[in-house]
Formats: C-alpha cells, structure tokens, sequence
C-alpha cells in the first residue's frame, strides 16, 4: 500500500477508534456490559468495512482510473446496505445492546467519512503529472510567413 493510501486509512481509522472507545464508555455507563460490548463491535464493524472498502478503491483505481468515480459511489452505497443488513441482522440479539450497535455504527460511519474526506482534502497528491524542467521544446510545424 503507498504511504499515501496508508496515511489516509491510518487518519481515518484513528478518530474513529476514539469515537468507539468513547461509545463504549458511553453505553457502559447507560447499558452496562452490554452496552460496552455493542459498541465495541460497532466500531470494529465500522473499521472492517470502511477500511476493506477503502483498500479495493484504492486498488481498482491503479488498474482502471476511468472506473474509480462510479466504483466510489457503488463502493459506498454497498458499504451502507451492509451496515444496515448487519444492524438487520442482529436487531434481536441477546449478545449485545442493538441501540448502543446501532448509535455507535452511525457514529462512527459519520467519523469516518468525514475524517476520510479531511485527509485527502490535506494531503499534497499531484492529479497532474508536472513539467520537467529539461524538457525539449517543440518544434515549430507551421509556416512562417
């Protein structure tokens, strides 16, 4: 993984396992070990998703740039529905608190959006390849009259 992708999934990751640990705090305190629990998964679940979603756009925009736009919003869009379907899944669980899992996936979600967004709005990526300084000077093609 290039510094670059790895500095933005590291800027990324990182307020969102503080707001995790926060939620935990938070839930532990309102649900107990339960609620702990929920929003410990939350978190992970989160991380897991964002971050696997963000390594394969970053990967399929090496092998096909034209792709990386539409691949992006169906990235998101998939990541979503599975959070939902994941939330869906486990509504009913005895394992852990569902309102503190489903408080925390937002949370965090949101986190990470917008921490991902902050960190390629700071880093220095070039989207257009500089001129050399040696480079040949075109020949004149035209007439000159």
């Amino acid at each position: 993984m290039p510094s670059n992708d790895a500095r933005t999934l590291l800027q990324a990751a990182v307020p969102t396992a503080a707001v995790g640990a926060v939620a935990a705090v938070i839930s532990g305190v309102v649900a107990g070990g339960k609620g702990a629990v929920g929003a410990v998964v939350g978190t992970v679940v989160v991380i897991l998703f964002m971050g696997v979603g963000m390594i394969v756009l970053q990967r399929t925009a090496k092998q096909f740039p034209q792709l990386f736009q539409a691949m992006g919003l169906m990235l998101y869009t998939t990541q979503l529905l599975l959070l939902f379907m994941f939330m869906a899944v486990f509504k009913d669980t005895t394992l852990f608190n569902p309102k503190a899992l489903a408080f925390t996936l937002l949370a965090a979600t949101i986190i990470w959006v917008a921490a991902q967004a902050r960190a390629h709005m700071k880093a220095k990526i070039l989207y257009v390849e500089p001129e050399s300084s040696k480079a040949e000077k075109p020949e004149k093609t035209g007439s000159t009259a």
